[in-house]
C-alpha cells in the first residue's frame, strides 16, 4: 500500500546535490540504475515501487548535457508508466536556457523544445533555479517554480565579503542589470554597469564602465559563468577604474573551456558559485573558487510542494 511519500530519484549529472537534498528531507535516494548499452543507448531501471508516490527527479543541465537530458526524459517516462501519482523534474540548472529566443535568422528556440520534451515525457511540475530568462516559464504547459539564488547570495555577501557595507554591486552586462540592482537595493549599496561589445559568441571585444567604483570593493553579479572571459575582462576593467578588490558571484558556474585558467590568471579575489552544477574537482585546480550550497532551498521547495504549501516564501528568504 502506497504512503504517497516523497521519492527522490537522481540521474548521473549531479548525484552529490541529490544526496544533500535527500539528507535535508530526512530520506534516502530511491534505488535507480542508469546505464548505457554498448551502442550508447541509455537504459533506466527503477529498483523500487513508485506507484501512487510523489516523485522528484534531480538532474542538472551540465556535463554531458544531451545524455543527461535523455536520462531525465527516460526516468520521467519510466515513473509515469510505473503509475507515480505526480512527477516533478528538479532541474537546478535548466539545459539550453540560453537558447530562449530567435536572435538571428533560422535560429532555433531550443529551450522551448526542451520544455515540450519534458511535458511529453510526463512531467507534471518543474522546479528550477535562476532561469537565464524568466519567460522560459511560459514555454511550459505545467506549473514551473523558478527559485532564486538571490537570498543565498545576500547572506554570503553579508557573512563573507569584508567591508561589504562600502562595496558596490556591478552587473557585467546590461542583461543582468535587473538582478544586480535588486541585490544592491537589498544591501542598500550603489550599483554600476559594464557595457560589453561582442565580436562573436563567447568573445568580448571591448568594455565600458558606467558608474564610480574608485576605492570600493566591487562585487560582480551574474546568473551564469561559462568560459569566464567576461568576468576576467570585467574584473580588469574595474581594477583599472580604481576598485580596491573584485569579487564575482555567479549562480550557475558552468566553467567550461579555459575558465579555470582565466580565473587563476585574473585579478579576481574570489569567484563564488552555487552547487547547481558540480565543481568539486575544479575547486582543486582553482583556489579562488568558493561555493554557496543551495540544496536547502531545493529541499524546502520539494517539501513545500509535497505538503501543498506556498513556495513564494523562498523567493525572499534564505533557507538554513
Amino acid at each position: 500500500m502506497s504512503s504517497n511519500s516523497i521519492r527522490i530519484l537522481a540521474g548521473n549529472s549531479h548525484p552529490a546535490l541529490a544526496r544533500l537534498i535527500a539528507k535535508r528531507l530526512g530520506t534516502d535516494l530511491a534505488n535507480v540504475t542508469v546505464t548505457k548499452y554498448s551502442n550508447q543507448e541509455t537504459a533506466v531501471t527503477i529498483g523500487e515501487s513508485v506507484r501512487d508516490e510523489d516523485v522528484y527527479i534531480v538532474q542538472s543541465g551540465c556535463g554531458e548535457i544531451n545524455d543527461h537530458l535523455m536520462e531525465l526524459l527516460i526516468m520521467i517516462n519510466a515513473c509515469k508508466t510505473a503509475s507515480a501519482r505526480r512527477i516533478t523534474a528538479v532541474l537546478p540548472c535548466f539545459p539550453y536556457a540560453r537558447q530562449d529566443k530567435k536572435d538571428k535568422s533560422r535560429a532555433p528556440i531550443s529551450a522551448k523544445l526542451v520544455a515540450n520534451m519534458l511535458t511529453v515525457a510526463g512531467a507534471d511540475h518543474v522546479i528550477t533555479m535562476d532561469l537565464h530568462a524568466s519567460q522560459i516559464q511560459g514555454f511550459f504547459d505545467c506549473p514551473v517554480d523558478n527559485l532564486y539564488g538571490e537570498p543565498s547570495v545576500l547572506r554570503y555577501i553579508r557573512e563573507n565579503v569584508p567591508d561589504w557595507k562600502s562595496a558596490i554591486i556591478v552587473s557585467p552586462d546590461a542583461g543582468g542589470a535587473k538582478r544586480a540592482t535588486s541585490i544592491a537595493d537589498h544591501l542598500d549599496l550603489d550599483f554600476a554597469l559594464i557595457h560589453k561589445e561582442r565580436k562573436k559568441a563567447n568573445e568580448v571585444s571591448r568594455m565600458v564602465l558606467v558608474g564610480d567604483v574608485a576605492g570600493k570593493v566591487a562585487i560582480l553579479v551574474d546568473d551564469m559563468a561559462d568560459t569566464c572571459g567576461t568576468l576576467g575582462l570585467a574584473a580588469k576593467t574595474l581594477l583599472d577604474n580604481g576598485a580596491a578588490a573584485v569579487y564575482a558571484i555567479v549562480i550557475h558556474g558552468v566553467l567550461s573551456g579555459k575558465a579555470l585558467d582565466v580565473i587563476n590568471n585574473s585579478v579576481l579575489t574570489r569567484v563564488v558559485v552555487t552547487n547547481t552544477i558540480p565543481h568539486a574537482e575544479k575547486k582543486k585546480q582553482c583556489p579562488k573558487l568558493d561555493t554557496i550550497d543551495v540544496s536547502a532551498v531545493l529541499a524546502e521547495a520539494i517539501r513545500r510542494t509535497h505538503n501543498g504549501e506556498s513556495v513564494s516564501y523562498l523567493f525572499g528568504h534564505a533557507t538554513i
